[in-house]
């Protein structure tokens, strides 16, 4: 059993912060030690002070109070004596779990999901991402509206209090089945939006990549590096969380239309995935994907696992992929990480690699047009006009024998110019 950390107190502020300890039931599941590092991550992320942590093994979890109420009750005077003000669990708690918690050592006590659902509430600009991460917040309090009673009144503000509507949201069930529902037609709307939107970039043959990965491995950099896209880039969990897209020129002339999508992470709650999933079938809808990783980190094959079960889960995997091997100017030995086809090395942040990295993304993207010199006969004029509608032409230069171009030419009029073709 762990101590709580009494070094890690910090000096309080003229304005305090919310002091906290995360608390770890370790009942083999996962790498217990590994996630409440990522729990500290997430809980700085939402402005907590994590002031120490627990973890606890166990056979199986406390069905009452999740850690056992004899530890809770040693925890509670640890707490006390580190005036503590929340107390941050890496599990999702049941509605009973967390009134004994808070019973017990009256602290008030919030889950690993609530804690992200925060995260998310402070995060999402577009009316889309806050309607999303209400539409989470609102099923997961129905969840867990059973037995909270006089508890749930007197948590008060702060982590997992922030949202639309809070305060109406108290012990009314029908109230948050009819908020559900509306904000339930209101993404449904907005989805059929984005539906037309990617139906027409189909018929207007508008190639697209989805950006996809980690939390935290640089998505957002990249993104502004390529694009000049504005996009806010910290080194925080759950920077982006709103769909941000952009088109780039290939070295073979073709344009691409780049897209942000929401970081993923270790156990993300279910209800954040569907919420989320209209914004993460951006990448089940793009011809290639484009998959960050934070080669520097030390788990880095761990979160590219995460993230390829959810493509998964998504249905992408018949989609072309690349690997983008991320922050290797942390590394040693750059050129030491191995790469082939579909990876490349790259650092974001520096802007390394960007060359390797567009000619990665020529390579796998799935081929709509082929790129030429053709010298087309002056007889043939009517040829350039159809050439420039449905491709680009990026020189002319006027020969005896016609216009010799350096041509993008969509493969639905190839037929007709092959034969002008110069080897």
């Amino acid at each position: 059993m762990a101590d709580i950390n009494k070094n890690a107190l910090l000096e309080n502020t003229e304005e305090k912060a919310v002091r906290a300890i995360l608390v770890c039931a370790d009942v083999g599941e996962f790498d217990a030690e590994r996630s409440v590092d990522e729990l500290e991550e997430l809980s700085e992320t939402a402005g907590v002070q994590v002031v120490g942590r627990v973890i606890q093994k166990r056979p199986s979890y406390d069905t009452a109070t999740c850690i056992g109420s004899g530890r809770l009750a040693e925890l509670k005077d640890e707490a006390e004596a580190m005036d503590i003000d929340l107390l941050i669990f890496d599990h999702e708690l049941t509605a009973n779990q967390t009134r004994n918690i808070e019973e017990i050592t009256d602290i008030r006590a919030v889950d690993r999901t609530t804690l992200i659902l925060d995260i998310f509430a402070q995060r999402a600009l577009s009316a889309e991402g806050r309607i999303q991460v209400e539409m989470a917040q609102q099923k997961y309090r129905l969840a867990h509206l059973a037995g909270k009673g006089i508890a749930m009144s007197r948590l008060g503000g702060g982590i997992g209090t922030r949202g639309p509507g809070e305060s109406k949201l108290e012990t009314d069930r029908r109230h948050i089945r009819r908020r559900i529902e509306t904000l339930s037609a209101e993404l449904k709307e907005l989805e059929r939006r984005r539906d037309l939107r990617r139906s027409r970039r189909k018929k207007d043959n508008v190639l697209t990549a989805a950006i996809v990965g980690y939390t935290n491995v640089g998505k957002s950099t990249l993104l502004n590096a390529l694009t000049d896209a504005g996009v806010l880039a910290e080194n925080k969990l759950f920077a982006t969380l709103d769909i941000t897209s952009r088109s780039i020129e290939l070295p073979d002339g073709r344009s691409v239309l780049l897209t942000d999508t929401v970081g993923l992470i270790r156990r993300l709650p279910h209800n954040l995935v569907e919420a989320f999933k209209s914004t993460l079938e951006e990448a089940a809808n793009a011809d290639i994907i484009i998959n960050v990783i934070d080669i520097s980190a030390d788990d880095a094959y761990e979160q590219a696992e995460v993230t390829q079960k959810l493509l998964s889960e998504l249905g992408c995997d018949g989609i072309p992929q690349i690997n983008v091997l991320n922050k290797c100017d942390r590394l040693p030995d750059f050129a030491a990480v191995p790469t082939d086809s579909t990876s490349v090395r790259i650092s974001a942040k520096k802007r390394i690699g960007f060359d390797e990295l567009l000619r990665c993304i020529a390579d796998n993207l799935p081929s709509d047009s082929i790129r030429g010199r053709f010298v087309i006969p002056y007889d043939k004029g009517s040829l350039l006009n159809t050439i420039r509608e449905d491709g680009k032409i990026f020189s002319e230069e006027y020969l005896p024998e016609g216009t010799l171009i350096d041509a993008l030419i969509d493969n639905k009029i190839y037929y007709l110019v092959k034969e002008y073709k110069q080897e």
